[in-house]
């Protein structure tokens, strides 16, 4: 594990069913589907070979549509699920080895969980329920209270401190979940799907919101989500699972322009390219370019390799002349007009 790598799972398994090992052994000798797997064990397939890193201060977006295995696959880093088998190291500590107690503690100072349940208790006041994890590590009361309200004024609840649960909006409620989960400043915060059950508006609020306290804190997040657009928001890296597996891993951008089966190219279908494609993904070589149409012209534009591809088009608009990318002083690729129509004909294609 370098040491940039705070999560790091090699090879997880998890089969429920009364003899998970017998069948996790059949899959390994005869190639069994997960269909064959619950017709002759009455066992089924939840995470299937799943090998993975999160970096430090990433936030990696699991994704997949209903039953892919992305909650369950998140479960595992903390052992609310026990893996069949495989291996789960965090901030290079083996949770697989840990015992009782020391999983307990572990959990307790390492790793923060959201869920799409809100969980607060109604009758802890909202200061109470972001103190509780502080409690439970028995920080003198003074102090986890002093802690709690500097979350509270972070998600800029600082007011609603007195409240209790029933007198907040669920958007409230929500972060409160978040701030209850920072409160005890863990390494690593898990959070399942935890805006799916909010409003639209006030889901995309609590996205913003999210962004803004993760450019803060720099919390390694794992963030499981079954919305695109919701994972292309938030997520560094995206990973798209489905029957259990891991079926593709990158940026948004990487995803987008290079699906790896049809699968994915259906997933990613609706996307707009406008916002995730980059420069550098849609440039080519100059060398490709003066052989085709002659030298560059004088007074072209310059861009860095992330502009997105929205500013491009706009400036092919106003300006005929390709488009140069460049960092810093050396110059990497150009761009012309064609260039940006075949990556946005090729995106309406998918779709």
């Amino acid at each position: 594990m370098s040491q940039d790598t705070v999560i790091e799972i090699s090879n997880v398994w998890k089969i429920f069913g009364a003899k998970p090992e017998a069948a996790l052994q059949a899959i390994r000798d005869r190639g069994l589907t997960k269909a064959q797997v619950l017709a002759e064990y009455n066992a089924v397939v939840g995470v299937a070979d799943v090998s993975l890193t999160v970096n430090r201060g990433e936030i990696f977006c699991i994704m997949g549509l209903s039953g892919s295995g992305k909650s369950t696959l998140v479960r595992h880093f903390n052992r609310l699920l026990e893996p069949t088998d495989g291996k789960i190291e965090i901030e290079g500590v083996d949770v697989m080895a840990l015992g009782p107690k020391e999983l307990q503690g572990f959990r307790n100072q390492k790793i923060g969980m959201v869920f799409q349940n809100f969980a607060l208790m109604p009758h802890r006041s909202v200061l109470d329920n972001v103190a509780m994890p502080l409690e439970i590590r028995q920080v003198a009361k003074n102090e986890r209270m002093r802690q709690a309200a500097a979350i509270l004024d972070i998600v800029e609840l600082g007011a609603w401190g007195a409240k209790f649960a029933h007198e907040l909006s669920g958007g409230m409620q929500q972060r409160v979940g978040l701030a209850r989960a920072l409160a005890a400043n863990p390494d690593v915060l898990l959070m399942d799907e935890p805006f799916s059950a909010l409003d639209p508006l006030i889901r995309r609020q609590l996205q913003d919101e999210f962004i803004r306290l993760s450019k803060i804190l720099k919390k390694t997040t794992v963030f499981i989500t079954h919305d695109l657009d919701e994972a292309v928001r938030i997520g560094d890296r995206i990973a798209i699972m489905r029957d259990g597996k891991m079926v593709q891993m990158g940026t948004a951008e990487d995803i987008v322009m290079n699906p790896a089966d049809d699968y994915v190219a259906d997933f990613v279908a609706g996307i707009s390219r406008l916002k995730v494609v980059h420069a550098g993904a849609v440039m080519q070589p100059i060398d490709a370019f003066v052989a085709a149409d002659g030298p560059l012209p004088a007074d072209v534009h310059r861009v860095a390799e992330t502009e997105t591809l929205s500013t491009l088009i706009n400036m092919a608009i106003d300006d005929t002349k390709p488009i140069i990318v460049a960092d810093g002083g050396t110059d990497l690729g150009v761009i012309t007009r064609a260039d940006l129509l075949r990556t946005v004909v090729e995106g309406t294609e998918m779709s």
